[in-house]
């Protein structure tokens, strides 16, 4: 093909969804759209996942989504090497037994089972994306890297946009339903709508370096952690473990607004203030790459402007310590999947997208407050707090209300008390109408799974196994008759039951419900509606939730 020809070549495509960005909320996008059946096209104008070790902490409530999607055990295979590190050390220097253990353990005890069927992990984004792309692929989902977003326009039929293969230069257009802008914070589809931002604005600064150190895991010993904050003024900084053997990464702040550039981090420099902040003078370090970054605390005033959806860091910046940003992110993307199926499928109204932002938004807002209190509590190396500014009672205060006991107190759900905390002082699961559905362990089929395991493709209502109420014929009377996809299980001993709980747990007491009552579980995990008991017509009942639920049934 010759230049000319490159320049000319230009081809028409239509797609229900047009994805943007293929990091980790557009891969997550792209790989929940995969799962509910949704066509979509995904682009990303470089050439192929991240090839740095950066954001790898991934929350309980992210791996509960993984673990439902299917690629929970994928990822903790690509995440073996650093299955064994734990906690956040800070200490002055890692040289002698100075410093403390902010702390050991992110889940001492293992008393999380109680609440999940998951639990955190430790897997680096170069490590993680390589694992979404490939169950993405497999899904069917159309993944064009190398490609980038030239222009776009959205009316009120759909988007129009014109994307550019860097390879080969051919312009393709894709008439699209819907655009999600997972493209990062400095979202070029996000300042194209013109939609402003919120907060403080920008933390601090760091430089992320990568290096090789044979000795340095003699130097750390038997330390396995997640990350170490080094605290010595004259060379501080927070050390990450890739393979604990000899390939690490280390964080130096930078001061951009003194006039500090890039340009000085010289190897040289580098060098010294690792060896510095490690407390070693003559460690072998030899500097394999460096990367600047900018922690800033932003979230956007809007989520959605007519068919775009922002998701991501185009929708919300944190502060990194906590990981918040990254699975804030995917879990916008889990969110926005389902609601996008719906549409696209028929079975709800265009109303329904609406409650991505009313839902999404005020969850970023809680979550980037307590992202910027985290970099308080650790003493994140460059992060100087305004004054006044605080974290709390404890390095481990709210952690998990944050990572799994958000709630929405508004949006597509039918009983919510609005005035509830979009994060709660103290975690509670118990069924609550916009609150994650809680978790029990149960038999299907002969086979143990969770309760969680259950919410992915359709609405689930649970109701008693001797069914006094009618919630289960209901159902599935409902479901025949309509195309929502609803799917009903009884849950008990009896000889109706689909689902029979482990040990003496009582399915209703654990939902905050009665033997004659029900509750109706989104697609996405979370508590739609509930009813604590029988009504005159169950199905009459099922048919208003879901009509107010999804503008349409």
């Amino acid at each position: 093909m010759n230049e000319k020809q490159v320049q000319t070549s230009h081809t028409t495509h239509r797609v229900p969804v047009l994805i943007v960005g293929g990091s980790l909320v557009g891969l997550s996008t792209s790989l929940f759209l995969g799962r509910l059946g949704v066509r979509h096209t995904l682009v990303e104008r470089h050439a192929g996942t991240s090839i740095h070790p950066r954001g790898r902490g991934n929350n309980v409530r992210t791996m509960e989504l993984f673990r439902t999607a299917g690629v929970e055990a994928g990822i903790r295979d690509a995440a073996a090497t650093l299955a064994g590190n734990h906690g956040i050390l800070q200490t002055p220097t890692l040289v002698g037994d100075a410093g403390e253990w902010l702390f050991r353990e992110i889940d001492p005890g293992g008393g999380l089972a109680r609440f999940s069927p998951s639990s955190w992990c430790l897997c680096s984004q170069n490590d993680l994306e390589p694992v979404l792309l490939e169950h993405a692929e497999r899904l069917g989902g159309d993944l064009r890297y190398a490609t980038e977003l030239l222009s776009f326009e959205s009316g009120p039929s759909g988007v129009t946009a014109v994307v550019k293969s860097r390879e080969t230069g051919e312009h393709t257009t894709f008439l699209a339903d819907y655009l999600v802008a997972a493209d990062g914070p400095r979202s070029p589809v996000r300042e194209q709508l013109g939609i402003g931002q919120s907060g403080p604005g920008d933390l601090f600064s760091n430089v992320s370096i990568t290096f090789r150190s044979r000795r340095l895991a003699g130097v750390v010993g038997e330390r396995r952690f997640i990350v170490c904050y080094l605290t010595d003024p004259a060379a501080d900084g927070a050390l990450l473990p890739v393979d604990n053997q000899e390939n690490w990464v280390f964080h130096a702040p930078w001061h951009p607004e003194r006039g500090e550039t890039l340009e000085e981090f010289t190897d040289e420099r580098c060098v010294e203030h690792i060896r510095r902040a490690v407390g070693v003078d003559d460690l072998d370090v030899e500097i394999t790459g460096r990367a600047p970054w900018h922690a800033a605390q932003r979230v956007a005033r809007s989520y959605r402007a007519g068919r775009v959806f922002l998701a991501g860091d185009s929708a919300h910046e944190m502060s990194p310590t906590g990981a918040f940003g990254s699975n804030t992110g995917i879990q916008d993307a889990h969110n926005l999947a389902w609601k996008l199926a719906a549409v696209v499928g028929g079975w709800a109204g265009e109303s329904l997208l609406d409650t991505y932002d009313a839902e999404r938004r005020p969850v970023a807002e809680a979550t980037s407050a307590r992202a910027a209190a985290r970099s308080v509590e650790h003493s994140h190396p460059g992060f100087a707090p305004s004054p006044g500014a605080g974290g709390g009672t404890g390095p481990q205060r709210g952690i998990l209300n944050v990572a799994l006991g958000y709630r929405y107190p508004q949006g597509a759900v039918v009983g919510a008390d609005p005035a509830t905390p979009v994060v709660p002082e103290r975690l509670d699961l118990s069924g609550e109408p916009g609150s994650r559905a809680p978790h029990m362990a149960v038999r299907h089929r002969g086979e143990r799974i969770s309760t969680l395991d259950l919410y992915e493709t359709s609405f689930v209502l649970l109701s008693a196994a001797d069914d006094p109420s009618g919630w289960h014929e209901a159902a599935v009377r409902l479901a025949e008759r309509t195309s929502v996809p609803l799917t009903s299980y009884r849950v008990g001993d009896g000889p109706g039951a689909e689902l029979t709980p482990e040990g003496d747990a009582d399915w209703s007491a654990v939902h905050g419900t009665t033997p004659e009552g029900a509750v109706l579980v989104r697609p996405d995990g979370f508590v739609a509606w509930r009813s604590p008991g029988p009504v005159p017509d169950a199905g009459s009942a099922l048919r208003q939730v879901l009509t107010t639920l999804l503008g349409a049934v």
